[in-house]
């Protein structure tokens, strides 16, 4: 396992403090009611895989501007090329991923993202999930951490499945709500069997979290 990058956070970027202040937070704020618990527990420098549950297409942008730091995440490499859209989501912190790319690519962009002291976030599902609940957990959050020596910070976006689920157009107005659990240590090696270890402590973390104080529509 490598050592744990010294690399610190990369500065928040004027385009990143605009969608924040002008988009994210009115709508997390205002429109949905969001709010946000265990703030004390996202690290304010260094390297850190922000890993969570997936309920729909909010889940980036919340996750990317309500922790306190910018957190990168993966997107198509054809939005970079679509004038002013590709240098917001530059300047937020998203990195290109080539369409048909390989899962070890993917994984040594991402790991290159922590090397430069970025919060790299992964859906541990990988995909929206109906319930909004991890129920399918992927190890690749636990593999970057094991590449990088990253710790891993589980996180539950609880109800985001509910204002923009699977298959919904218009959104709900439930109240969004951000719960941020204790850090997890990067798996011992590389071998699968850490990897899978990891990857179930995430998953029992961020579900337990998703169950505490349920909001209600």
């Amino acid at each position: 396992m490598s050592s744990a990058p010294l690399a610190l956070a990369p500065k928040p970027s004027l385009a990143y403090r605009l969608v924040s202040g002008l988009l994210v937070f009115p709508l997390f704020r205002g429109l949905f009611r969001g709010s946000t618990r265990g703030l004390r527990h996202v690290p304010k420098q260094g390297a850190v895989v922000v890993v969570s549950n997936h309920g729909s297409h909010f889940d980036p942008p919340l996750l990317g501007h309500a922790l306190g730091r910018p957190v990168a995440f993966m997107a198509k490499a054809e939005l970079f090329s679509i004038p002013l859209l590709g240098a917001v989501i530059r300047a937020c912190g998203a990195y290109p991923v080539r369409r048909g790319a390989s899962d070890r690519e993917a994984i040594r962009t991402a790991t290159a993202r922590l090397m430069e002291g970025w919060a790299t976030g992964v859906f541990l599902d990988g995909t929206r999930q109906p319930d909004g609940r991890v129920n399918a957990p992927q190890p690749g959050a636990a593999l970057l951490a094991a590449r990088s020596g990253a710790p891993l910070l589980p996180v539950a976006i609880v109800n985001s499945h509910r204002a923009l689920g699977t298959g919904q157009v218009v959104p709900r107005l439930v109240p969004l709500q951000l719960r941020v659990g204790e850090p997890v240590p990067a798996p011992a090696s590389r071998r699968r069997t850490d990897l899978d270890a990891t990857t179930a402590i995430l998953q029992q973390r961020i579900n337990a979290l998703l169950e505490l104080d349920p909001l209600h529509p």
